[in-house]
């Protein structure tokens, strides 16, 4: 298992700015498993990472699809299995190949996936703690993902101290 890391983010932009600073820090293979309740903030999430991957596209949650692949740096494999219950062998073999390959590959609800395909994913809780507030805890083997997400909670701490709303890495346009 890896390492723990815990910050809050008081708004969807701080959310947004969180998975830039991870999009910035993933690579090819990397795999991310995204777990929270509806409305957690795990697509505002991969929103940000993807444009922290120079993705140009508006990234939406695959749930009727399954799978969404970006262009960007590395290829983003979007994949969503809320509506998998139990995975069968055509569909595993389809996502398999998203996994450790040529892109990063992002998972929300993963619960239905193997052990042995995700045993060295980085992990990523979501819980809403207000209406905007959201506890993030990661859990990572990667010390780039690590570092990339402590710098930026020590960030948004020295914002939240201050008073600051945002976080001081604003969106690019």
């Amino acid at each position: 298992m890896g390492e723990r890391a815990s910050v809050l983010t008081r708004s969807e932009d701080q959310t947004r700015a969180l998975g830039e600073a991870l999009g910035r820090a993933v690579q090819a293979g990397d795999v991310l498993l995204l777990d929270g309740a509806f409305g957690a903030g795990k697509t505002t999430l991969v929103q940000g990472l993807a444009r922290g991957l120079g993705v140009a596209d508006q990234v939406t949650s695959p749930s009727f699809v399954i799978a969404c692949e970006y262009d960007g740096r590395a290829p983003l494999f979007h994949i969503d299995l809320y509506r998998v219950e139990q995975m069968d062998g055509t569909t595993l073999e389809a996502l398999a190949e998203y996994f450790g390959g040529s892109g990063v590959c992002v998972v929300e609800w993963p619960g239905a996936l193997p052990p042995d395909l995700v045993r060295d994913a980085t992990r990523i809780l979501l819980r809403a703690t207000g209406e905007t507030e959201r506890q993030i805890e990661i859990e990572t083997a990667s010390e780039r993902l690590r570092d990339a997400f402590v710098a930026f909670s020590t960030d948004a701490r020295a914002l939240q101290r201050s008073g600051g709303a945002g976080h001081r890495n604003h969106p690019r346009h």
